[in-house]
């Protein structure tokens, strides 16, 4: 798995280099949300048995973002280890995402449980995202052959 994360990352191209950088200024914004203008929202979404306080929580989870996404836009030359952290961290927060459907939770307009439940399809997409625009996906074949 070493050579996987330090082995130069398969050829780019334009699709997905597009992909790479809007993900990764989305979660830049996102996690600039979580530090400013959508703490609160963000705090909605912490599950009641998180043992961690909401607030930290959320301060945590939007430097990671921002570190992520970062990461995302200007180190290309590791962008499939970064894809694949990435992807794990949205694995990482998805129990978030059940959470705000089981405990009834409402943040972002999801004030109904039908539209948090939708929502939690989205994150697998996000996975893919990362995995298919860091040329991740394409590493993960090649290194098994």
């Amino acid at each position: 798995m070493t050579n996987l994360l330090t082995a130069d990352p398969p050829p780019d191209t334009l699709a997905r280099r597009i992909g790479r950088i809007a993900l990764g200024l989305s979660l830049v914004f996102a996690g600039i949300g979580h530090l400013t203008f959508s703490r609160e929202e963000f705090q909605a979404q912490v599950p009641d048995w998180f043992p961690v306080n909401e607030d930290v929580t959320v301060l945590a989870s939007g430097a990671v973002e921002i570190a992520l996404g970062s990461s995302l836009v200007v180190l290309s030359r590791r962008r499939v280890a970064v894809g694949l952290v990435a992807a794990a961290f949205f694995v990482v927060i998805f129990p978030g995402n059940i959470g705000q459907w089981l405990e009834h939770k409402d943040g972002f307009g999801l004030d109904t449980d039908a539209k948090r439940f939708g929502r939690l399809f989205f994150q697998p997409v996000l996975v893919a995202w990362a995995l298919w625009s860091t040329g991740a996906f394409k590493a993960l074949r090649t290194s098994r052959d």
